[in-house]
């Protein structure tokens, strides 16, 4: 499948907000975006009016970088939450957050959501007690998500372990970090996402 490949700091930049895209990084002076917090390119300083159809693709690009999906993968999410009952643009963010890779950063295992998918690819985590290679399977409400014993005691978690020792995990998600395995409480509300995402922006584009 195809994927970004170029350099993810030009994305925040490019998007004027943080992406949390290469993990530690974004939380020292390193960061692109502390550093330049302009737009890539040549014409990046010069300020521009924004059109409202402007305002709402920025919402809409900013969501998917967040995630690290496709645009007609996010359009088939958009499509899911417009069939659930309730909000559609929080309907949308929960989708996003119920990904597989997404749940596994959330829970610290990875350093950044592009980490998180390739772990998940690599066979590294169950799910109810069955190895799930797909970053992008769902998560639903009681679902066990743990990482595999075997892969337990590698090098790479023990680091990962030790970095992300101390970032915050979100009240839907219950861990056992000594067991290295997690519940989903339940699905996130819009109040436990912490992403600065104008979800009726995206709304109001996919609705034209």
């Amino acid at each position: 499948m195809a994927r970004y490949t170029g350099a993810v700091c030009r994305l925040c930049r490019r998007e004027g907000a943080k992406l949390f895209l290469k993990g530690q990084r974004c939380y020292t002076d390193k960061c692109a975006v502390a550093r330049r917090s302009y737009a890539p390119g040549q014409h990046g300083q010069n300020r521009k009016k924004v059109s409202e159809y402007g305002l709402q693709l920025r919402a809409k690009q900013t969501a998917k970088r967040y995630y690290g999906v496709l645009e007609s993968q996010f359009a088939k999410y958009f499509e899911m939450a417009e069939k659930k009952s309730g909000v559609t643009g929080e309907n949308l963010l929960q989708i996003l957050e119920s990904r597989l890779d997404n749940v596994v950063y959330r829970l610290g295992w990875a350093n950044s959501r592009a980490e998180a998918r390739q772990l998940v690819l690599h066979r590294h985590f169950t799910v109810n007690g069955k190895t799930v290679n797909i970053p992008s399977y769902l998560v639903k409400a009681g679902d066990m998500v743990a990482i595999k014993d075997e892969s337990k005691q590698s090098p790479k978690f023990k680091l990962i372990a030790e970095v992300n020792g101390s970032r915050p995990v979100p009240a839907w998600l219950d861990l056992n970090a000594d067991a290295a395995q997690a519940k989903i409480n339940t699905l996130p509300a819009r109040a436990d996402i912490d992403l600065e995402v104008e979800e009726t922006l995206i709304v109001e584009l996919y609705s034209k």
